[in-house]
């Protein structure tokens, strides 16, 4: 690869990292024995500064630029930040209503349908089937027949992505400040 600077970070689509270069994976390398590229990071990805740094970790993540953009949350550099999954809970979402629909229409499936159970309204009172047999029950229904459901189970939070590998350089120009 061309005459990188010393720290560049590449997308590199293919599965090895080319010589003198190492994957943005988070590991922790020896600063006897990568002092330049030490200078340039210190501890900013990690390790303990004395005998070892730490290489940027992208797997799974997605860069950004450090600072602060109009109505954005500010990252500094090295700041990861994000979450693969998300668990929503009741007081996340937003109110809303789920309708129920009863007919007073003849049946003519032994089981009703997902839009529609069959009731009768004498007078104001309301009837409805109890599932499973003909009988009719007046008054209002089991408690547990709408329920709050999820189980507060985490879901995927990714948006589309294309995996690809990132690469640092171990070597190269030891980038100029002026």
């Amino acid at each position: 690869m061309s005459n990188p600077f010393l720290g560049e970070i590449r997308m590199f689509a293919g599965n090895f990292n080319p010589r003198g270069w190492a994957f943005c994976s988070g590991q922790l390398l020896p600063i006897a024995q990568n002092d330049a590229l030490y200078a340039l990071l210190g501890t900013t990805y990690g390790g303990d500064g004395q005998n070892t740094f730490g290489l940027p970790d992208m797997l799974g993540r997605l860069p950004i630029n450090q600072g602060q953009g109009p109505g954005l949350s500010t990252y500094v550099l090295g700041q990861k930040a994000g979450t693969e999954t998300v668990t929503l809970t009741q007081q996340q979402m937003p109110g809303h209503s789920h309708a129920f629909f009863a007919t007073t229409a003849t049946g003519s499936q032994p089981a009703p349908t997902n839009t529609s159970f069959p009731a009768t309204l004498i007078g104001t009172a309301t009837l409805y089937a109890i599932p499973g047999t003909s009988q009719l029950v007046q008054g209002a229904m089991n408690a547990n027949s709408i329920t709050a459901v999820g189980g507060n189970q985490s879901h995927n939070n990714l948006m589309p992505s294309l995996a690809i590998n990132f690469i640092i350089a171990l070597e190269g120009v030891f980038p100029s400040r002026n």
